[in-house]
């Protein structure tokens, strides 16, 4: 996909995985302190063969990593409105939804868990996840502090995702950041890499290069 090449021009080391990729996996990453395991995750990722990554990130998730630590192409809305300057210039949340066979978002924070289940796109991630080619696997990985976990409305919000045909790796039990123990940290990481092995293994995805 020649338009994307915006954030490519920034950052190099994907470059590096010159083998040609058999699966694309486009990871969304939101606002929760969880993101702070942007980096590890991506690298784990990067370890399954045939797999290119790439990640769509919300303003607030930068908070929380290097950005220098992540060794993908990296999104955010910036990169949507600088590419699109007119009617014949890419539409980056259409041609990220096209590039990925599955998209992953870890972690998905309250307040993006709220947006998705109500259909609000204000951001390119939204946007990507309202516009998501349905037949393609979504996997949703919530992360909040454990009041938020046990508001009733998150476990209707969580049912709407998965009524959508999305599917949850669910939070765990552990210590915050915050020093609340209780529900609501997000899946390790080697949790969250297996399914996505075993989803890529089951759903037997188109091979793309």
């Amino acid at each position: 996909m020649e338009p994307l090449t915006l954030s490519e021009t920034q950052s190099s080391p994907q470059n590096s995985f010159p083998t040609p990729q058999k699966y694309h996996v486009l990871v969304g990453v939101t606002g929760s302190v969880a993101a702070l395991k942007l980096p590890i995750l991506v690298s784990e990722l990067l370890e399954i063969p045939g797999l290119k990554v790439r990640v769509v990130t919300t303003e607030r998730a930068k908070h929380f990593y290097n950005l220098q630590e992540i060794p993908v192409t990296l999104y955010s809305d910036t990169d949507e409105w600088q590419l699109w300057k007119g009617r014949t210039d890419p539409v980056l949340h259409i041609d990220l939804r096209r590039w990925a066979d599955l998209m992953l978002v870890a972690p998905l924070d309250a307040n993006t868990l709220a947006k998705i289940a109500n259909g609000i796109c204000d951001n390119l991630l939204t946007c990507v996840i309202r516009a998501w080619d349905m037949t393609k696997p979504l996997l949703f990985c919530p992360a909040m502090n454990t009041a938020m976990w046990e508001h009733p409305i998150t476990a209707q919000q969580v049912e709407q995702l998965k009524d959508f045909g999305y599917t949850e790796i669910p939070c765990v039990v552990k210590r915050l950041v915050c020093g609340d123990e209780g529900r609501g940290a997000m899946a390790e990481v080697w949790t969250i890499v297996e399914k996505v092995k075993a989803i890529l293994s089951e759903r037997d995805l188109p091979k793309q290069s």
